[in-house]
C-alpha cells in the first residue's frame, strides 16, 4: 500500500435509506463509478460524509460493504476523530484491523482554546494508543467547521517523532497561505487541499493532490484542475454555485443527477435541501464542464 494519499481522492457523500441508516448498495455503486472515472481513492465519513453524525460501528460496517464489493483497502481512508481520545483510538485500531492503512483524523474538537502542545499530546496519544506501525494518519485541518486548527509546527514535530505514521495533512481551510505554511513546516508530509479551486497551484507548489467533495458531482471538472490551468475559472464558478449548506446541497445535486431521491437525505442536525436547488446547480455544473481532452 502507498505510504501517503496522493492524487484525486473523494470526500464521499453518504447515502441514506428511508430509516436514516447508511445505504451500502448506493454507496458502493457511487464509489465504483468514481473510481472508474479516474479517482484514486475514497474518504468516507469526513465532513462531506457527515462523519461526526455516525457511530464507529456504522462507519466500519460501511467500509466492510465497500471492501465486500471489491474495493481494495488501500483505496479507502476512513474519517476518524472524536473529542474522546479512547474512542478515536478504538475506531482507528478497528479500521486497521479491517486492512486499512489510511485514516483522516480530526483533532479533539470540543476544547477550542487547547494549546498547540495539547494538540500534539492528543495526536501522539492516538498514535501511541493504536500502536501499529502500519498506520498512515492524515491530520485534518478544517477549523471553520471543527473549531480547532492543526498548527503547522505540530505537524512538523509529530512527523519527527513518528515518521511515516504521520503521513499527511488535509488542509480544508481554503486559505492558500495556510497550505504554504504546512508545506514549509513539514516538507516531507503529503499536503492535500480540500478547496477544489486551489488544486492546480497547490500541486505546482509541491502539494500531494486533493481530498474534496465536489468530485462527487463533477469529477471531470475536478480532474481538469490537475492538468489544465484554464480549469480554474470554471471550478471557481462551480464552487460559488453551492450555498452555505454545502452537504445538503451536494446531496440534492446527486439526487437529481442519479434519479435516486434517497441521496437527498441527511442526518440531523442538517436539513435536506429543496430539490430544486439540486436541479438548478446540476444543470449549471453541466454547462461548466470542459471538453474531453484529445489524445
Amino acid at each position: 500500500m502507498a505510504d501517503r494519499i496522493e492524487g484525486l481522492w473523494v470526500a464521499l457523500a453518504t447515502p441514506l435509506t428511508a430509516d436514516g441508516s447508511v445505504d451500502h448498495g448506493t454507496l458502493l455503486r457511487h464509489s465504483e463509478s468514481l473510481l472508474r472515472q479516474g479517482c484514486h481513492g475514497l474518504v468516507p465519513f469526513g465532513t462531506t460524509g457527515e462523519g461526526t453524525s455516525f457511530s464507529a460501528s456504522e462507519r466500519l460496517r460501511a467500509v466492510e460493504a465497500l471492501m465486500d464489493g471489491g474495493i481494495a483497502p488501500g483505496q479507502i481512508a476512513l474519517g476518524v476523530g472524536y473529542p474522546s481520545l479512547p474512542d478515536t483510538v478504538a475506531l482507528t485500531r478497528a479500521a486497521l484491523g479491517l486492512g486499512l492503512q489510511h485514516v483522516l483524523a480530526l483533532p479533539p474538537y470540543f476544547y477550542r482554546d487547547a494549546p498547540a502542545e495539547g494538540l500534539e499530546d492528543a495526536f501522539a496519544a492516538i498514535i501511541d494508543g493504536v500502536a501499529d506501525a502500519r498506520l498512515r494518519m492524515t491530520l485534518y485541518h478544517i477549523p471553520q467547521v471543527s473549531g480547532v486548527a492543526v498548527p503547522p509546527e505540530v505537524v512538523a514535530r509529530l512527523r519527527g517523532r513518528y515518521g511515516l505514521q504521520v503521513a499527511g495533512v488535509k488542509d480544508s481551510s481554503a486559505d492558500f497561505a495556510q497550505f504554504l505554511a504546512f508545506r514549509a513546516a513539514a516538507p516531507d508530509v503529503a499536503i492535500t487541499v480540500g478547496s477544489e479551486a486551489d488544486i492546480g497551484r497547490a500541486v505546482a507548489a509541491g502539494g500531494a493532490g486533493t481530498i474534496c467533495g465536489m468530485v462527487n458531482v463533477a469529477p471531470r471538472l475536478v480532474q481538469a484542475m490537475f492538468r489544465d490551468p484554464a480549469a480554474e475559472a470554471p471550478m471557481r464558478s462551480a464552487v460559488s454555485l453551492i450555498p452555505g449548506a454545502f452537504v445538503a446541497a451536494l446531496k440534492s445535486i446527486l439526487a437529481f443527477q442519479t434519479g435516486e431521491p434517497g441521496w437527498s437525505r441527511v442526518r440531523p442536525p442538517l436539513r435536506a435541501a429543496d430539490p430544486t436547488v439540486g436541479e438548478r446547480i446540476a444543470r449549471a455544473l453541466k454547462a461548466l464542464e470542459l471538453p474531453e481532452p484529445v489524445g
